[in-house]
């Protein structure tokens, strides 16, 4: 049996109960066999030892919302949006133009370095969509990327066809005639390569009622939706999130009361995006407010190339406390444990017996020094799997 224990935990935050102080972690097989204060670590025989050394450990972040398979950068979209021009989702189209005259290998070398990166921040989960293809044979290829970058990497990948990303130039005089696209060529030979099914549902790009037409395909073939929702106005995604029972609503930036209480009761994850608000900037999603109600709120990095193209989740987590108004524990509950219930993995982001073995080891006493220093990748050890995927010498 492999095994690991780590030893001199300052701060254990295991997301099931109150922080412990001097803590440790065993690993066997991949699995936590123990986490709890090192007085109480039972006896571990020959095993890899890690002394953290005074450090802090917590779960492994769960980046629930990402674009990473893409080719091409909008730079100078971003310049013109500082200049004070406004944000409509047409940029996306450019983005197609890039990635669909890229080679198969380009676009994994360009995801590649991305996800390399986001393992050296913490992550050990991302969820990647599709949607910068708009035609089938793009669209397959983004999701085979994805699924290559879980086979060839220590990340644990779900990935999520949104063909429903925007309308592509070929069919920008007949929207339904894309949604007839979406739904009889591209869903069914999404299924096996794709977990979920999104789509963007906002004023000038996907109605309601041809979102739930999309949805209704989709649960056909077996795959739960995830909803672009409300990012731009109250357009109705999360509303339709709560109504067809999705795994997640994201975005949310401009929901309501009403809009919360409806996903709590639905059981539909918040998963909020504060890079791209941050990028775009526009007000940040109510994230305390959709945590009073009751959702279960997940954070994401949202890494794209036109509105957030952030790799860290530790920056993310810097947003959402300073300023969407989280507190620190509550934003590393979301980067983690949030993220991992959105995704259906109820063995991720939290620390006990028998859950799976993802977790970081911060060079920093606590994790309030991730908020704290936002400028700093605190990010000593990242273990996944029970085997260490990182480690900053």
């Amino acid at each position: 049996m492999s095994g690991m224990l780590l030893t001199g935990i300052g701060h254990l935050t295991t997301n099931l109960g109150e922080p412990i102080e001097r803590g440790a972690v065993s690993i066997r097989d991949g699995h936590i066999a123990f986490a709890g204060a090192e007085a109480d670590a039972p006896e571990q025989g020959p095993s890899d030892r890690l002394d953290c050394e005074g450090r802090a450990v917590i779960p492994g972040f769960v980046d629930a919302h990402t674009h990473l398979v893409f080719a091409g950068e909008r730079s100078k979209e971003f310049e013109s949006r500082l200049a004070g021009e406004p944000y409509t989702g047409g940029g996306i189209l450019s983005t197609v133009e890039s990635t669909r005259t890229s080679s198969t290998e380009e676009l994994y070398d360009l995801a590649s370095g991305r996800v390399r990166r986001m393992i050296a921040n913490g992550t050990t989960t991302v969820e990647i969509k599709s949607g910068y293809g708009l035609d089938l044979d793009t669209e397959l290829r983004l999701l085979e990327v994805a699924t290559r970058l879980g086979e060839t990497h220590p990340v644990t990948v779900k990935t999520t066809f949104l063909g429903a990303h925007t309308v592509s130039t070929e069919y920008r005089d007949d929207r339904d005639g894309y949604v007839e696209l979406v739904v009889e060529e591209m869903l069914p030979r999404a299924v096996g390569l794709a977990d979920y099914c999104d789509v963007f549902v906002e004023d000038g790009v996907f109605s309601v009622d041809q979102a739930e037409r999309i949805f209704a395909a989709a649960a056909s073939l077996g795959l739960p939706a995830r909803v672009h929702a409300d990012q731009l106005s109250r357009s109705g995604g999360a509303g339709l999130a709560a109504r067809i029972g999705a795994a997640s609503a994201d975005h949310l930036d401009h929901v309501t009361e009403e809009d919360a209480d409806a996903l709590a009761a639905a059981g539909v994850s918040a998963v909020l995006v504060p890079g791209a608000s941050f990028s775009l900037r526009s007000p940040q999603a109510p994230g305390p407010m959709l945590w009073e109600a009751g959702c279960t709120v997940a954070l994401a990095t949202d890494c794209n190339p036109g509105t957030s193209y952030v790799e860290a989740m530790g920056f993310v987590i810097s947003l959402a406390v300073v300023q969407m108004g989280l507190t620190v524990d509550q934003a590393i509950w979301a980067a983690t444990r949030g993220g991992a219930l959105s995704l259906g993995l109820e063995d991720r982001g939290a620390l006990a017996e028998g859950m799976q073995a993802d977790l970081v080891v911060l060079d920093a006493p606590s994790p309030a020094h991730i908020p704290y220093r936002p400028a700093t990748n605190h990010i000593w050890t990242v273990i996944q799997d029970g085997k260490q995927s990182y480690r900053r010498d």
